[in-house]
């Protein structure tokens, strides 16, 4: 189980917004080594995805806050910060207020053992030398001042199935993506930590079990890590080829994408194709071959997408290249974005591999000729980037007339869809969304220079901030011939808090903005929010498409999968 902390308001003390307590006492938290080893480990496992000890990163830096917060209050908001909030606790309402209102899931199967251990290990970490925010007057404290829009548009959804559970504390499961296979256009699932499921009616069916197959195989921290996604090759059923991502620990074997060795090296990202001499087989059966390996530097924005053009026919240049999205690694955050927005480097990239082929730098995979930067005579410029200048390229999809769209996971700030285009930078880390950012300074943005097409960046065409969301979770154009009224429109949502939003295609171009509206469902005839039908603060909200075109709701901390069905014209 993950910390997975969006809020860590026990943390967060120790900023400027909210009064300190100096002295706290801290003469009940335990020294010996035992404990404090302990607690690294647990740290590691849980917090570390979210948190370090020097500076904000998903969740605010942790150093010093066991001298500054009461042992009690910290014990307490692990174990339900909801609870504190809604007591009214005056530093606790100030963070809930900053932090848009979102809220830490409750860790109450920690035992009283374990949050002493974690508590000896965080007292061992000070705080670091505080550094006021400078700001000069040219920040944006409100980057985006209009509000998405909300549309007259509720969707009547029904429940599809349930995904068995893989934990029995915290998520019940952590289901990411829905994917069909081509030929028998059955619907496969995946669980982060590492099922993938065949749904049979509506059963789910084990079909690939990542842990049995892959010794080195984890799923902790968290935050995507695992069993990152999945993709069918598209003749299956000729060639029984199956291509997976998935998480394992830090030097589980020579990297092919690595960088100086005095950068810490948390997990490496691997991809793989995987043989089975019988499509039709069930469950799967075969061998596996690795392709690449990735190292990163933490544990957020990894390798989570893998994907083929679904439109591409046999002939057509586009047939049977995978496409792969892959995160900077966390590597701007933790100050090294040297790692990031550079065609001599695979993180903040889409690439676009021949998986058949065998041009590539270890010879497991083929470089298309046809890629933007396949030719360069420079030697250091890798020939799989399709695309770069990503922090997360979170997920990839076709519009009806072939164009390439993906969601792109934001910092402090902005959430945005992009057009792809091949060679396109799209400015991260010097750009989120259409603004400049600083890295002196990554909490805030500022708006364009006026020769800002010196930058040559190719920005969103669409966007929202972070008092609309959280984290943007890609999805697709609607397809289907049940519900007419999402004809033409991309329908997509925000991770975090689940709102649901969509663009019309038709304002899709590359260089301009279109109008986001957001829109609702229903079960049963009556309007709910996912937060009220999953049961949790943080919904984790993802998305998929039937080979009918149809569209699919899944939620992570339930594991429920919703089918949309018809629009409501009364809703209640």
């Amino acid at each position: 189980m993950n910390f997975r902390l969006i809020l860590a308001v026990l943390a967060v003390a120790l900023s400027t917004s909210c009064k300190q307590r100096s002295g706290a006492d801290t003469s009940g938290i335990a020294t010996d080594e035992k404990s404090i080893e302990l607690g690294r480990q647990l740290f590691t496992s849980d917090c570390s995805a979210c948190h370090n000890f020097r500076s904000n990163g998903i969740g605010p830096h942790l150093g010093g806050v066991t001298e500054s917060v009461e042992v009690d209050y910290i014990k307490s908001f692990i174990k339900d910060s909801k609870a504190v909030i809604e007591s009214g606790n005056e530093r606790a309402d100030l963070l809930f207020t900053r932090f848009n209102g979102a809220v830490m899931p409750p860790f109450a199967h920690y035992s009283d053992a374990d949050l002493a251990n974690l508590l000896a290990f965080m007292h061992t970490q000070k705080a670091p030398e505080r550094k006021e925010e400078v700001l000069d007057g040219t920040e944006l404290m409100n980057p985006i001042a209009d509000s998405i829009a909300m549309s007259d548009l509720v969707v009547e959804m029904e429940p599809f199935t349930t995904i068995p559970e893989s934990s029995d504390v915290g998520q019940k499961t952590r289901i990411c993506k829905l994917e069909i296979r081509p030929d028998t256009k059955e619907i496969f699932v995946v669980d982060l930590r590492g099922r993938l499921y065949r749904i049979r009616g509506s059963s789910p069916e084990l079909y690939l079990d990542m842990t049995k197959e892959m010794p080195n195989f984890i799923d902790k921290p968290g935050l995507a890590t695992g069993f990152g996604s999945f993709a069918f090759h598209p003749e299956f059923a000729r060639n029984g080829l199956l291509y997976t991502t998935h998480v394992e620990s830090a030097g589980s074997a020579p990297a092919d994408f690595a960088y100086n060795d005095s950068i810490k090296v948390m997990l490496q990202w691997v991809l793989s194709e995987w043989t089975t001499t019988n499509p039709n087989g069930f469950p799967f059966q075969g061998k596996s071959r690795e392709m690449f390996r990735a190292n990163m530097v933490h544990s957020f924005h990894g390798v989570q997408e893998v994907t083929f053009n679904p439109l591409a026919k046999k002939g057509d240049e586009d047939y049977g290249l995978l496409y792969i999205g892959i995160g900077d690694g966390s590597s701007v955050e933790f100050g090294y974005p040297f790692l990031a927005h550079s065609l001599d480097k695979i993180w903040g990239t889409i690439i676009r591999i021949d998986p058949r082929g065998n041009n590539s730098r270890n010879g497991k995979y083929g470089i298309p000729s046809s890629n933007p930067f396949a030719s360069s005579k420079d030697p250091g410029v890798l020939g799989e980037i399709y695309a770069y200048g990503f922090r997360n390229p979170h997920r990839i999809s076709w519009t009806r007339d072939g164009r390439i769209l993906s969601s792109n996971i934001g910092h402090h700030n902005i959430e945005s869809l992009n057009l792809i285009e091949p060679g396109n930078d799209y400015g991260w880390p010097i750009r989120e969304g259409k603004f400049v950012m600083k890295l002196v300074n990554m909490r805030r943005v500022y708006p364009l220079p006026p020769d800002d097409s010196a930058a040559h960046v190719a920005y969103p065409v669409a966007q929202y901030d972070h008092g609309e969301g959280n984290a943007i979770s890609g999805g697709y154009e609607y397809w289907g011939n049940s519900i007419p009224q999402l004809k033409g429109k991309y329908l997509f949502g925000d991770i975090v808090n689940g709102r649901l939003f969509y663009v019309e295609l038709s304002e899709i171009r590359q260089g301009e903005q279109a109008r986001i509206y957001e829109w609702k469902v229903a079960l049963n005839g009556q309007v709910k929010s996912l937060r009220e039908l999953c049961g949790a603060e943080k919904v984790d909200v993802r998305f998929g498409r039937d080979a009918q075109g149809e569209f699919y709701v899944l939620t992570k901390p339930d594991g429920r999968i919703y089918k949309l069905k018809r629009v409501l014209s009364r809703p209640s």
